[in-house]
């Protein structure tokens, strides 16, 4: 009895402080990962515990109870992004070279079509389960490419009016999108294909990188040119307040369990931000990462993150070859 008291005192207090959220975080592990291609966005499936890692021409993906590489998906051109659609058990990823979006089964990885856009440079990719189509973001052409996933053909299209960058969707029609080079969010009706409302992001300039606190519908862009993730009321569209953060800023990840924010900087440094109320926020940690490791994810399940990086050179910044690998961040509770 007294040995079961202790375990259960242990569990209720680990609970406790995840609840409470990570007070700092250090490097727990380098996963090397072959190739010497370009490297965007990551992708994690906490559910079916996977980690899906954009890298040149394929998709890298990683168990992550395991840390071992269950596969790739190849036969991409220039990824960029990665959308995952259960409902249909398939990834649509985004081809930036050839103007298309692949599609692959989540059981075998296997790509199974790929769909031409009308839209010139697809980057962000994003599923959204309410009209059940998937947005590729296209940057050349200013629009987005909607997908129907059940067809796999190209739908519509939705003009933004300046370069798109990330986007969230609010689970119940509506989709927003970061325009980096207007510092304006676009709000699009998923149904309708169309954008209802264009929110101004100032002081925010040059945004990227999107997340959303659906419970207290505040969206958090963070932007390149002021160093800055603005907080920005979904409903009324209202700027809340500015956070510093670091400079070459990417992605951004909201953990609602936890109320932390947190944001990868290609500066070599991520910012960790705790939601205090929905209009209070302050700086935990700025995390020493790895130079250019500017897209991140979180497992909201272990709570930790990961960046994707390759080494650099110490005197000019370059790439070193054959040392991009996956950097994981864990926690000190």
């Amino acid at each position: 009895m007294k040995y079961l008291l202790i375990l259960l005192a242990f569990v209720m207090n680990l609970s406790i402080a995840f609840s409470q959220g990570p007070s700092n975080y250090q490097l727990d592990k380098k996963l090397p990962i072959a190739g010497n291609g370009g490297y965007d966005y990551l992708y994690l499936d906490a559910a079916a515990r996977r980690i899906y890692i954009s890298h040149g021409e394929v998709v890298n993906v990683i168990n992550l109870d395991t840390e071992k590489p269950v596969g790739t998906v190849e036969g991409l051109s220039g990824v960029h992004g990665i959308a995952i659609a259960k409902e249909v058990n398939k990834g649509f990823v985004s081809n930036g070279k050839s103007n298309s979006v692949s599609v692959f089964d989540l059981t075998t990885l296997k790509v199974i079509k790929t769909i031409a856009l009308t839209g010139k440079d697809p980057d962000a990719i994003l599923y959204d389960p309410y009209s059940k189509r998937v947005f590729a973001f296209n940057g050349k052409s200013e629009d987005a490419s909607v997908i129907d996933t059940d067809s796999l053909t190209q739908i519509g299209s939705v003009a933004l009016g300046g370069g798109p960058e990330f986007a969230v969707a609010d689970g119940e029609g509506k989709i927003f999108n970061n325009i980096e080079d207007k510092s304006v969010l676009k709000v699009i009706d998923a149904k309708e294909m169309k954008v209802i409302k264009s929110l101004p992001l100032s002081p925010c300039g040059g945004p990227t990188g999107l997340a959303y606190d659906k419970k207290n519908q505040r969206l958090f862009s963070v932007c390149r040119e002021n160093k800055g993730m603005t907080v920005v009321d979904a409903q009324s569209g209202k700027v809340i307040t500015t956070v510093p953060i670091g400079a070459g800023v990417d992605a951004v990840v909201f953990d609602p369990a936890t109320k932390i924010i947190y944001c990868s900087n290609g500066d070599g440094t991520a910012t960790v931000i705790k939601q205090e109320t929905p209009d209070k926020y302050s700086v935990m940690q700025t995390l020493t990462t790895q130079w250019k490791a500017k897209t991140m994810a979180l497992d909201p399940v272990t709570k930790k993150i990961y960046f994707s990086a390759y080494d650099m050179d110490a005197g000019n910044k370059n790439r070193i070859p054959d040392s991009f690998s996956l950097l994981i961040y864990k926690p000190k509770m």
